[in-house]
């Protein structure tokens, strides 16, 4: 069974953004200690790099095993760099969050929300129109329930 899921209506959507005032909200989009726990595995695994060039010369750098590090250093530095940077907002038009690539998603666009609270990343995976999702990262308390209230505001609807 497929639920087709409608915007908010504007009645709906004010009493929103009044239960998450004062708006804008906007704060880091990774908690504190997971951006220091991606520093640490960036770190360990430029340790293991230094330990197995010392074992294994130059010879090394040109091996499948050095260059998959490579890779996983690489990957793993540039997510480290936007987790460290990540800024996510609420305000009056939507939510948006700065990544790789800009995620935003205006109010009249989002159909439904589900928060997801894990344990490293807080999550509002947000449902648009077009039926696919986006997901916020938020950092702080006040991003987690917003998130919270966004969630609940979809959930309670009678449509």
């Amino acid at each position: 069974m497929v639920i087709n899921f409608l915007p908010l209506t504007e009645a709906e959507r004010d009493q929103l953004l009044a239960s998450i005032h004062p708006l804008p909200i906007r704060g880091p989009a990774w908690r504190t200690w997971v951006k220091t726990a991606a520093w640490l595995v960036l770190g360990l695994i430029v340790l293991q790099f230094f330990i197995a060039f010392n074992k294994a010369g130059m010879q090394m750098l040109y091996s499948m095993t050095g260059l998959i590090l490579l890779v996983v250093f690489v990957a793993l530095a540039v997510t480290t760099r936007y987790m460290q940077t990540s800024i996510t907002t609420i305000d009056a038009d939507g939510m948006r969050q700065s990544w790789l690539t800009r995620r935003e998603v205006a109010w009249q666009d989002v159909t439904f929300a589900k928060f997801v609270p894990m344990l490293a990343s807080k999550r509002l995976v947000v449902f648009t129109k077009k039926g696919k999702p986006v997901v916020f990262q938020g950092g702080t308390r006040e991003l987690q329930i917003a998130f919270a209230k966004i969630s609940l505001a979809f959930k309670n609807r009678k449509v």
